[in-house]
């Protein structure tokens, strides 16, 4: 099966702005979709497909970092790259916390922009093959993984779900080799980084 072609998504209310980025990415042989609010991206954005987006900042209506919150809410891991003329370094560091690939200052660049694009694609890949891995866990081996990453042992584990110690540990065992991680930290850290919230069934 062929994937289907990534999309980069520019969010800008600047009119003049978002043309030069659009001609810019599209020379460089980059598909791209361009909306002038949070809103209306929220609105027109194709569902599951693969891609990035390169955000403004400060926009009319919904901020981008409100659009990152509201994104991240949903457990929606869209890469983010920010563009902004007014960042500060704490907005900035709030942005890159919350999982944004970078964080550029207007006017953009081609170089760090087309870099930081590269970089975002990328994420996207590892995040759609690391969700991949995730619905291939069957419903109590997610429920597992859920005890698992909030720290709870395998006892407490067991009595919330009713089975026993060492079917918890099976589930557990089962769990990470499918996420392909080979300790609890490591499921841990993985759904930390990925912004993973692993639903019980």
């Amino acid at each position: 099966m062929i994937s289907p072609t990534p999309i980069i998504h520019l969010v800008d209310d600047d009119e003049s702005l978002r043309t030069a980025v659009t001609r810019l990415l599209r020379a460089a042989g980059f598909e791209v979709r361009s909306y002038p609010s949070a809103g209306e991206f929220i609105l027109a954005r194709p569902a599951n497909t693969p891609g990035c987006l390169v955000l403004d900042v400060n926009m009319p209506g919904p901020s981008g970092l409100d659009l990152q919150k509201a994104l991240r809410k949903q457990g929606d891991a869209l890469p983010i790259v920010f563009l902004t003329g007014h960042g500060n370094i704490p907005m900035s560091v709030d942005a890159m916390k919350a999982g944004a690939v970078d964080f550029l200052t207007k006017p953009v660049q081609r170089a760090p922009l087309l870099e930081a694009i590269k970089s975002a694609l990328v994420r996207d890949v590892e995040n759609r093959a690391c969700r991949a891995r995730l619905d291939a866990l069957t419903p109590r081996e997610r429920a597992v993984a859920t005890g698992v990453v909030a720290g709870k042992l395998n006892k407490q584990i067991a009595a919330e779900l009713g089975i026993s110690e060492r079917t918890v540990k099976a589930h557990r065992a089962n769990a990470m080799e499918k996420m392909q991680v080979t300790s609890v930290a490591g499921l841990v850290r993985l759904a930390a980084e990925l912004d993973l919230h692993i639903p019980p069934s």
